[in-house]
């Protein structure tokens, strides 16, 4: 009897455990289900609910399809980047249903169960794009059976609304190009003791590093303090020319002003002297039809003056 139920966990036959949160770690139905949904305590995969806002479902939304992808490889990008800090990221996946326990679903899957753990703890206390986070460990394992199989084949009739994943994929060289970083960053670490958990031991390098520097600068700090006094005479020079140069400017600076004025008083003169005598009315530029022609009264009256006497 244990073994039939042990084979039938997390299945269809199941009568006690819900085997669309096994799956998914996710059910339509929620707390209202009418089986159990049990939360593992510990796991490699962690969930985060509802973080991609796709605007492709926004009706009033008018981006290209390019428009769209870049958005999501940005999305995508920035989310890796995060995750990836925790520790070795094995992979990552972007729900993209509209079903409400689906949608917009981040899943990450870690190589160590204590770095999917301390990251759930981390994110919780996060916020993205203005809204809080909400993370938890998820019971999902295998992501080849949370998915759509018929959306893969581009047969799924359901829709966005299936109950089974519909994973929007980003760029293969965006994802090609965040594994190598990934790598790179492991190596720089010096393997995965550097990342996630083994991060205790490199704090311990450190403070060993701390204590064998610490003689190292109290003889540096004698050293300096020589210098210093010998410094300070050569401080004390340069100050001084600072604040001639200084002088030297202030009076730059005020023959300069004194000029600007000088200026700006001969071109009110010069405007003064051209409101005595008007020049001809311009023509309105070329195009505007619509423009009013210059009245007969913006005419020089010299030379209506000079009509009369003809």
């Amino acid at each position: 009897m244990a073994d039939y139920l042990a084979s039938i966990y997390g299945t269809e036959k199941d009568k006690v455990n819900c085997s669309f949160y096994f799956k998914i770690g996710a059910c339509r139905h929620g707390d209202r289900c009418s089986r159990k949904h049990v939360k593992p305590t510990f796991s490699p995969t962690i969930l985060i609910r509802n973080v991609y806002k796709n605007p492709a479902h926004d009706p009033t939304s008018i981006m290209t399809a390019q428009e769209l992808q870049d958005h999501f490889d940005q999305f995508y990008e920035d989310w890796y980047r995060e995750l990836a800090l925790g520790g070795a990221l094995e992979e990552m996946h972007v729900c993209d249903n509209v079903g409400e326990h689906l949608v917009g679903n981040v899943y990450a899957r870690y190589r160590n169960e204590s770095d999917a753990l301390a990251m759930v703890a981390k994110l919780n206390n996060r916020y993205y794009a203005g809204w809080p986070l909400y993370a938890e460990l998820c019971p999902v394992t295998d992501f080849r059976e949370a998915c759509c199989r018929q959306h893969e084949a581009g047969e799924c009739n359901r829709g966005g609304f299936c109950n089974f994943m519909h994973l929007k994929h980003p760029d293969p060289a965006l994802r090609l190009e965040l594994h190598e970083a990934q790598k790179a960053m492991i190596i720089e670490h010096g393997g995965l003791e550097g990342l996630g958990s083994g991060r205790s031991s490199s704090r311990r390098r450190s403070s060993r590093d701390r204590d064998r520097d610490a003689g190292r600068s109290s003889s540096r700090r004698d050293r300096s303090g020589d210098r210093d006094r010998s410094d300070r005479g050569d401080r004390d020079l340069e100050s001084s020319r600072r604040d001639r140069s200084d002088r030297d400017r202030d009076r730059d600076r005020g023959e300069r002003s004194d000029r600007d004025r000088e200026s700006r008083r001969r071109e009110r003169d010069g405007e003064r002297r051209s409101d005595r005598d008007p020049a001809p009315a311009a023509a309105p530029p070329a195009g505007f039809g619509d423009a009013p022609p210059p009245d007969r009264m913006d005419e020089d009256p010299r030379r209506s003056s000079s009509r009369r006497d003809r």
